[in-house]
């Protein structure tokens, strides 16, 4: 599965409004639900929260990728937040997360679910890339800069 078809600024928050990981976690589910994404956007959030409650999501270098596989989507989906003010995600590395992007996907397509979080993981770890997403003042310019490096 190709990460950039599931990037567009619709699924893209700039700046993260939540100030703390499960308001953020929240805020992701609920702009995928107002897309038509997540069909129980409480299922999806519990889904995500319990996953993030058994072991942190951020893995570092101010990123997190909250995830879960739920009933209430049809097809692997992610949204993606830039915080207005970094989260603290009880990282690995004890640095604030500045870079949400949450992935969800159907208890039975386990294949692309790893296929994605790698791919995520990927492209992250390029410092420049990083940089641009962090460098983001919208939704568009955030989905160009992860386009164009994937």
């Amino acid at each position: 599965m190709q990460i950039e078809t599931l990037i567009s600024p619709d699924v893209i928050r700039v700046p993260l409004r939540a100030s703390d990981r499960l308001g953020a976690i929240r805020e992701l589910i609920d702009l995928l639900a107002d897309q038509g994404l997540v069909t129980d956007a409480s299922a999806a959030f519990e889904t995500a929260w319990a996953r993030e409650q058994e072991r942190t999501t951020g893995i570092g270098e101010g990123l997190a990728v909250p995830h879960g596989r739920c009933n209430c989507i049809d097809r692997l989906v992610l949204a993606i937040g830039l915080a207005g003010t970094p989260i603290d995600f009880q990282s690995f590395d004890q640095k604030p997360v500045k870079l949400v992007v949450l992935v969800l996907s159907p208890p039975d397509d386990t294949a692309s679910h790893i296929q994605v979080l790698g791919g995520i993981s990927r492209l992250l770890s390029d410092r420049l890339t990083r940089e641009a997403a962090y460098a983001s003042d919208s939704a568009e310019a955030l989905a160009a800069a992860l386009q164009s490096a994937s």
